[in-house]
């Protein structure tokens, strides 16, 4: 028998909530994040199996973020600092833990189930610290271009800042002591070098975020409440999404 298609005429029909279903239902991090910014396309996607439009992966930043595990990694076996960390004045470690791959896998990542509404909501991290209390830290990798101060100003850094603090939600519901703080280490690559001569040169630096996950379970109760009802919530007004599909509805008629 031939395996069942992913898609009919375009529309998702794999990892549907089914409101019936007594199993529970995996929603990852970035899903709950996409609740967060427009219900609509939220409920198309997870209830009715109409995704957005995928974007181009970032291959660079995916080298940078490869690297930077790999960099940290070298100081987490050795149970010392990064340079970079005592630049900081962090007074911390990586944090040593055979699950750390598998609380970076994209199709793993750490989990926890949210028993109210059934959810599995899970996330990929990118690296944590410990410090001499025993303390975790969430550290999160960004990596940009710019010659601007990097900071964490701006409308879509704060999906930026809901990523490290639904973060900071998944440790403690697994039962580790977090810290409010956690860290984003950005990398800038430099545009005003005199050549490339086949070389991107990054400044790299450490920018603390003192983190609130107190709206994390409110969002998951009424994401599960959106995705248990059979009508369509009403569009975001500054959903980009819908603004489109709107658009070419009207000159379609």
């Amino acid at each position: 028998m031939a395996t069942m298609a992913k898609t009919i005429q375009g529309r998702r029909i794999k990892n549907l909530f089914n409101p019936k279903a007594e199993e529970p239902y995996a929603l990852s991090r970035s899903k709950l994040d996409d609740f967060f910014r427009c219900e609509r396309c939220f409920y198309m996607d997870r209830r009715l199996g109409v995704e957005k439009p995928s974007m181009p992966g970032f291959t660079l930043n995916i080298a940078v973020d490869a690297l930077l595990k790999k960099e940290f990694d070298i100081h987490r076996a050795k149970g010392e600092a990064h340079p970079l960390m005592k630049t900081y004045g962090i007074d911390a470690v990586p944090y040593r833990d055979e699950r750390l791959e598998e609380w970076r896998s994209n199709f793993r990542g750490i989990r926890a189930l949210h028993e109210p509404t059934n959810l599995l909501i899970s996330g990929a991290i990118d690296d944590i610290w410990v410090d001499r209390e025993g303390k975790v830290m969430i550290v999160d990798y960004k990596a940009t271009s710019t010659l601007a101060e990097v900071t964490l100003e701006g409308e879509y850094k704060e999906g930026y800042k809901r990523q490290m603090e639904i973060y900071q939600w998944l440790f403690r519901q697994n039962g580790f002591t977090v810290s409010d703080t956690g860290y984003f280490v950005y990398a800038n690559g430099q545009k005003d070098r005199a050549a490339f001569d086949a070389r991107l040169e990054f400044d790299v630096q450490i920018i603390p975020y003192k983190g609130n996950d107190g709206w994390v379970e409110d969002a998951i109760i009424r994401a599960k409440e959106v995705l248990i009802k059979d009508t369509l919530p009403e569009s975001s007004p500054t959903c980009e999404h819908c603004a489109y599909r709107g658009a070419a509805r009207a000159v379609e008629k």
